[in-house]
């Protein structure tokens, strides 16, 4: 029986050394990449079996990467790996059709197994978090997250936004102009019913846009 196939996306270089070195023993291990949009590239050229991806990273987040990548192909399986301990960061991760959420505290312990539950179609939570992210799932009907509204470029935007950079500096970092940026903010303040510019941000800020 052949082995899993697995590509690594995490940017912290000591921590993918550690994954790198755990995920060997057990599975081909393709390649390992550092930001989201490599990770586009690199699961469209090598088509892993299971895509194994930080939360946090550059230029793309993992969940964005992911959605991005459900667009081409539905059947992709993802097991998100982070140190956010949380349950809202689950939930998105989970609606957004991954097969594994891991805290990479307890990666020693439980990626394994959560790579081995994704490749066999199986769901992995941690088990630290797994009740209270069914309860929340449970109870929260249809309601949806409010961040999935946003576009993946409104959400790019935004995070520079919270970053205190301007129109101007941001359309420079994206390659678009400063009026197209004005008029994704504005779009945003409307999908979401806001009303000022301070309110997208405390919105971000409440939702984590900041630091996924």
């Amino acid at each position: 029986m052949s082995r899993v196939r697995v590509l690594l996306a995490d940017d912290h270089r000591i921590v993918a050394e550690g994954l790198k070195r755990l995920l060997e023993t057990e599975f081909d291990l393709l390649g390992i990449v550092e930001n989201g949009r490599a990770l586009l590239t690199a699961a469209r050229e090598l088509k892993p079996d299971v895509i194994v991806s930080d939360i946090t990273m550059p230029e793309l987040n993992g969940i964005e990467a992911f959605e991005e990548l459900k667009k081409d192909n539905p059947g992709i399986k993802v097991v998100f790996l982070t140190m956010h301990h949380s349950v809202a960061y689950a939930r998105r991760a989970l609606d957004a059709g991954a097969h594994g959420y891991v805290l990479k505290h307890s990666a020693s312990e439980e990626l394994i197994l959560a790579v081995r539950a994704a490749a066999a179609g199986k769901t992995f939570v941690t088990p630290a978090i797994a009740g209270e992210v069914f309860q929340a799932m449970r109870e929260g009907g249809d309601a949806g997250d409010p961040v999935a509204r946003l576009t993946l470029r409104q959400r790019e935007i935004l995070r520079l936004l919270v970053d205190g950079h301007s129109a101007k500096v941001i359309a420079a970092q994206l390659d678009i102009s400063p009026r197209t940026v004005e008029f994704h903010k504005y779009a945003m303040i409307e999908t979401l019913g806001l009303s000022t510019s301070a309110d997208l941000i405390r919105f971000a800020l409440q939702n984590g846009i900041d630091e996924v």
